[in-house]
């Protein structure tokens, strides 16, 4: 079939309408190209933050399908002209159906990808599955898709009663790769409408959306190798051979993906918690299989893997109720009056607008120290997230400014020196004389 189509382009080759299609065709790229350069620019100068979502879209979706069909147009115009002329157009006639499905591909695939949102592994491979998507239907316009089959089929060897070509390598590799693609964008789909629900906690929607991801993705592995004819018992090896795995080398692995699962179920920790965990404090920014995304205030994202947070101590400061307790100590002059000093205090714990009312603030005398009185002021916060430092600080510069206005002193470290021995005071004055 091939070798018969190859000689009956030959035969056209020396005939002048097959160079003037040819012709036609130059030009359709040419003034392709020329308006895709166009199109960039203008892509790059109407694609700015303040643009809609469905604005921005719209552009994209053009810039994929103008090169197709731009040089759809010159084609159609060409062979118009060719076939007033009495030119036969064979070539510009194959050239229109194969213009037409690249561009639908392209559109497809691009509109799926905008409309599931599957990642960055798809969008960076969209040209290379465009692409070939495009060359199958090509093959198949064209009448050659049995014999490259039949090409592909035999190239192959044996493994025992088992043959291998590289037809099944692709039919396989592609089957998995489409059933795998098609997984995560049904699992994306079911993770924004779960984020739509409100009446499920942060911890359920998350849990329910790696459950579906990770059950998606196993049926779509084997339904993908079954449908490439992939016998199933044959896993029976690989899975003796992941068990080996997993009880050589791939303990942790396990241990945290297990453990992801364990603290989506028990809710202990759920996006947007704020924890400490060892010296890392932060904010759960996001739960993953292996591990966790904690934020600082310094912006730092610290990956937690999850088996640290089963088996060692977290503080959690939002796990009941984001209320937290704040403690701030303040020392004063043995000569100043405590009951003032702890009045000021209390005014001073409005400082900050992020002071609860509810409960009241509240002041203690500590003890009795070294350099002076130990006050303690005792205040609520309803927002952690936001920082402790904050609140600390405003509330500390109103206590220094009520302290130095009303005179009551905060002392620094300070000894004082008694010498109750007389010879030695005298020792010491007579060797000072001598000197």
């Amino acid at each position: 079939m091939i070798r018969s189509n190859i000689d009956a382009w030959m035969a056209h080759v020396t005939q002048a309408d097959f160079w003037l299609q040819l012709a036609v065709l130059c030009l359709a790229v040419v003034c392709a190209l020329l308006v895709q350069k166009m199109m960039i620019k203008l892509v790059a100068e109407r694609n700015d933050e303040q643009s809609s979502r469905l604005r921005k879209m719209s552009l994209k979706t053009i810039e994929r399908i103008q090169f197709p069909i731009s040089m759809l147009v010159v084609t159609l115009i060409g062979k118009s002209v060719l076939l007033h002329l009495g030119f036969a157009t064979p070539l510009l006639a194959l050239a229109t159906p194969l213009l037409l499905s690249l561009a639908a591909i392209r559109i497809f695939i691009y509109m799926l990808r905008k409309g599931f949102s599957p990642g960055p592994l798809v969008k960076a491979w969209e040209n290379i599955i465009s692409t070939t998507i495009w060359i199958m239907v090509a093959l198949h316009l064209l009448g050659w898709l049995p014999d490259v089959l039949a090409a592909l089929d035999a190239l192959a060897f044996s493994i025992g009663e088992k043959r291998i070509s590289l037809l099944l390598t692709i039919k396989v590799t592609l089957t998995v790769v489409l059933f795998w693609v098609m997984a995560l964008w049904l699992a994306n789909f079911i993770e924004q409408r779960l984020n739509n629900f409100e009446h499920f906690s942060k911890s359920a929607r998350v849990a329910l959306a790696k459950t579906s991801k990770f059950l998606l993705i196993a049926i779509a592995m084997f339904v993908g190798l079954d449908a490439a004819g992939v016998d199933l018992t044959a896993l029976t090896v690989f899975g003796g051979a992941v068990g080996v795995g997993i009880g050589f080398g791939l303990q942790k692995i396990t241990s945290n993906f297990i453990s992801g699962f364990i603290l989506l179920f028990d809710r202990s920790i759920k996006p947007g918690d704020v924890i400490t965990v060892r010296d890392k404090f932060g904010w759960v920014q996001e739960l993953r299989a292996r591990y966790i995304v904690v934020r600082d205030r310094d912006g730092v994202e610290t990956l937690i893997p999850n088996e640290n947070l089963v088996t060692s101590e977290v503080i959690n400061w939002s796990y009941t109720d984001p209320d937290i307790r704040m403690k701030l100590r303040v020392q004063i002059s043995y000569n100043d009056d405590p009951e003032e000093a702890m009045k000021l205090m209390l005014e001073c714990a409005k400082a900050s607008s992020r002071v609860q009312d509810n409960p009241v603030p509240l002041t203690r005398l500590m003890e009795f120290g070294d350099n002076g009185i130990v006050l303690e002021l005792r205040i609520w916060i309803l927002d952690p997230e936001n920082g402790l430092g904050g609140v600390r600080s405003e509330v500390n510069l109103a206590i220094w400014r009520a302290f130095k206005k009303a005179g009551i002193t905060i002392p620094f470290p300070q000894r004082d020196i008694h010498i109750k021995d007389d010879r030695l005071t005298q020792s010491i004055k007579m060797g000072a004389i001598d000197e």
